[in-house]
Formats: structure tokens, sequence, C-alpha cells
């Protein structure tokens, strides 16, 4: 699966589309989707649902097969989640379930009320895993948060960091997946795969042309042995 945030529009929807295509993802999970960027994605996945907005506001899953999109109510945005079946085995499936997250930036603006929606954003989706912590899931998205801060170390507590599962495998640092401007070397990690009893078989940071953030790509199995391995609690 794929996770990007795309700028408002500014990057390039055609860029973007071939990217999913050359990726051959099954899930796309995308965050400030303008209509451009939804036309262009959606005409590569045709499944799943895109709510695309030129207030930042976008969001949407595409999906190689049909599934229903529905949503955790959330301050400043709400999350959106699927369910869909991961092939366990040559005959049996295994359910599991996909949320996408944009999480309010700290910075816009800096007051109380950010605060309060972030926090607010954070106890809703705790709210919901906590709700069902036995079911394999995926939570993806710009958590507008690094490994350093309150936000991430929160749902890390609950959930294995798919990024730095694959980078201690193989004996490396997680990569940054945000830049002020595209073209610039990334600085910061805020955009984020949370696991939780799966396996993550790869994890690679992408660009996407004309964007400020990099793609995320998450390789995942339904292997419950690997996922214990990968370091799942």
């Amino acid at each position: 699966m794929v996770s990007a945030n795309l700028w408002n529009g500014r990057a390039d929807p055609r860029a973007f589309a071939e990217l999913v295509s050359e990726l051959e993802a099954d899930v796309v999970a995308v965050q400030e989707l303008s209509f451009a960027q939804a036309d262009a994605l959606g005409r590569v996945l045709p499944h799943g649902l895109l709510e695309p907005s030129s207030d930042y506001m976008g969001m949407g899953i595409a999906l190689r097969r049909a599934a229903a999109v529905r949503r955790i109510p959330l301050p400043c945005r709400d999350a959106r989640v699927i369910d869909i079946e991961l092939l366990d085995g040559l005959e049996t499936t295994r359910p599991i379930e996909i949320i996408n997250v944009h999480v309010q930036a700290p910075h816009s603006p800096i007051s109380w009320q950010t605060a309060r929606r972030r926090a607010g954003q954070l106890r809703g989706l705790v709210r919901h895993l906590h709700d069902s912590p036995e079911r394999p899931r995926v939570l993806v998205g710009d958590l507008n948060a690094t490994p350093r801060w309150p936000f991430y170390r929160r749902l890390a507590a609950i959930m294995s960091d798919a990024a730095i599962v694959v980078a201690r495998r193989e004996g490396r640092r997680p990569e940054p997946t945000w830049a002020p401007r595209p073209g610039l070397p990334r600085l910061l990690r805020i955009d984020h795969a949370f696991v939780s009893r799966l396996a993550v078989c790869n994890f690679r940071v992408v660009s996407v042309k004309g964007g400020d953030h990099s793609a995320i790509v998450v390789d995942l199995s339904s292997d419950a042995a690997g996922a214990v391995a990968a370091g799942e609690a």
C-alpha cells in the first residue's frame, strides 16, 4: 500500500498516478487531495472513495478491489477506514483494517485550539484502537509528528512503526519524508505507517513529483509468525 500527502493539489497528478501504477499498489491512502489528483488516481484504482477539496481537507482511499469506506469522527478531519481481505494461504483470507489519518499541523495556527484538536484526534484514534485491540490493522498518513512528539509516541506504544521494523532489519536509520519545498532534502519524518498483528515485508520512501512530502510504500503479509518476529506486541 501507498500513503502520500499531495500538498493540496501541487503534487503532479499524472506523475503520482503513474507512480501508483508502477508500484502496483492495491491500496492508496491520500491526504490534501485535489480534484485533478483524484481524477488521475481514480483512473488507476477505480474503487474506494476519494473526497477531494481545495482547502487542505481533501482525503481518500483508492483501492484495486471494491470495499466500503467509513469514517472515525475526529476533530478537524475524520479518519477514513476500510476493511479488506488479505490472502492468508492459498485458499483463505484474513480481514484487516486500514486507517487513513491527516493530523492537524501544530503550527496552523499555533494556538490552544490547534493543540486541543490534535489532542482530540489522538484520543479518538486511541479509543478506536482499544475498542478492538486484537484486530489486524494498519494506520497510515501524515501525522504531523516526528518520533519525538507525544502524538507519535502514544501510537507507537500501541502499534509497531513499519519504518523502524524494516530499518532495524536492514541495519539503517528510517528515512525522513518531508521538506519545506519540492526538491530539497527531506528533513523530518512525519508520514508514518503503524501496523498491528501483521508482518512488515518492506518499507520504502519514494519521491512524489511536485510534492513537499515523499510517499511511503508498505508491503505487508498476514503471516502471524512474521508479525511477531517484526516486533509486534
